[in-house]
């Protein structure tokens, strides 16, 4: 897991790491894909990218209505979406690791 903004501050304990990694996943929430975007435009080559409008239909949710009520985060993200986005990010990128702590 990195900053994102470092990426294109050229952060260089960040850039290393992005550079050493095996993999690189990007999750998104919605179609402006600005983490997959970001990465791209530090020059990394990204091995998934994930948006989960597009692959669990998750639904994008206006959480700017409700600002200073206090609601958690259960509220706008369902167990099933979690679990849903949780199995995507770990298929076929995780063969062999034990993530079932995560």
């Amino acid at each position: 897991m990195g900053c994102l903004p470092s990426v294109q501050l050229k952060v260089k304990p960040v850039l290393e790491k992005t550079k050493a990694a095996k993999k690189i996943i990007t999750v998104d929430g919605y179609p402006f894909e600005c983490s997959r975007k970001t990465i791209e435009a530090g020059g990394f080559k990204i091995t998934k990218s994930i948006t989960l409008t597009r692959d669990i239909g998750m639904k994008k949710k206006a959480l700017h209505i409700d600002i200073g009520k206090g609601l958690g985060i259960e509220k706008y993200i369902s167990a099933d979406e979690v679990r849903k986005a949780k199995e995507l990010i770990i298929k076929d990128n995780f063969r062999g690791i034990n993530v079932n702590n995560c």
